[in-house]
C-alpha cells in the first residue's frame, strides 16, 4: 500500500487554541479520502498544513515522499481549491488561466479550452469573472486545480455554490480522476457526496482527528 500523504502527530496552536490535536492520515494513492467535520473543527487548517502555507508547531507532513517545510514548501504536481479561490476580477475565466498556465508552461491553449469544458464553462466568454455567479467561480477554481494533469487535488469544499446538476458533474468528475490514478483529499459537509464519492473517511471535532469505518459507521480514533 503506497500513501502519498502522510500526516504525523501535527500539533498546531493560535496563541492558547489548539487548532490541530496531534493529528496523524495517510492518504492513500489512488484514492478519494473524505474530510467532515463542522466549521472550525480544524479541516481547512489542516489542508493549509498539508500545502505549506501553514507550518506546525511540532509533527511532520510527507507528500509523495518529500517532507513539507524541509524538503520542500509546497508538494510538486498537486492541485488545490481552499476557501474561496482567488482570480483576478476584472478578466475573463480563460484569461485568468492562461495567466496561471503561462507561469509553468505544462499546457497549451486548446488544453485550457477542454478543460474548462470539462467544468462546463465556455471559454470563448469574455465575461469578467466579477459577474460570475458562485458557482461558476466554483467552476473555475475546480479547471485551475486540475488543467495541468496534477496527480494530488486537495479540496475544500469544492462543490460549494454548485446546483444539483453541478454537483452531479463534479461528482463524475472526481471518480473518473480517481480511475485516472489520481489522489484526492476532498473537504464537504455534504453526506452524499461523501458517501458517493470516498473511499477513506475521517472526522475532525476541535482538532482531534477520527477515522471512520466506512462499512459500518463506527467511530474508530487514529
Amino acid at each position: 500500500m503506497e500513501y502519498i500523504i502522510e500526516v504525523n502527530d501535527v500539533v498546531k496552536k493560535f496563541k492558547d487554541v489548539t487548532v490541530l490535536d496531534h493529528v496523524s492520515l495517510k492518504v492513500e494513492q489512488g484514492t478519494i479520502c473524505g474530510l467532515v467535520g463542522r466549521n472550525g473543527s480544524g479541516k481547512t487548517v489542516l489542508m493549509k498544513v498539508i500545502c505549506g502555507f501553514i507550518l506546525p508547531d511540532s509533527g511532520q507532513v510527507t507528500v509523495d515522499g518529500r517532507q513539507i517545510g524541509k524538503d520542500c514548501d509546497f508538494p510538486k504536481d498537486t492541485g488545490v481549491i481552499i476557501e474561496n479561490p482567488g482570480f483576478s476580477q476584472y478578466i475573463s475565466g480563460a484569461k485568468n488561466l492562461r495567466n496561471l498556465a503561462s507561469i509553468n508552461k505544462k499546457i497549451t491553449q486548446e488544453e485550457i479550452v477542454k478543460v474548462m469544458e470539462l467544468v462546463g464553462l465556455n471559454a470563448q466568454d469574455r465575461k469578467w469573472v466579477s459577474k460570475y455567479s458562485l458557482g461558476m467561480r466554483q467552476r473555475l477554481g475546480i479547471a485551475q486545480a486540475i488543467m495541468e494533469g496534477q496527480s494530488l487535488l486537495i479540496l475544500d469544499e469544492p462543490m460549494n455554490g454548485l446546483d444539483q446538476e453541478g454537483v452531479e458533474d463534479m461528482r463524475k468528475l472526481f471518480q473518473n480522476l480517481r480511475e485516472q490514478g489520481k489522489t484526492i483529499l476532498l473537504a464537504s459537509h455534504s453526506r452524499e457526496d461523501i458517501a458517493m464519492l470516498c473511499d477513506a473517511v475521517y472526522e475532525m471535532e476541535h482538532g482531534v482527528i477520527r477515522r471512520k469505518d466506512v462499512e459500518n459507521g463506527s467511530m474508530q480514533f487514529v
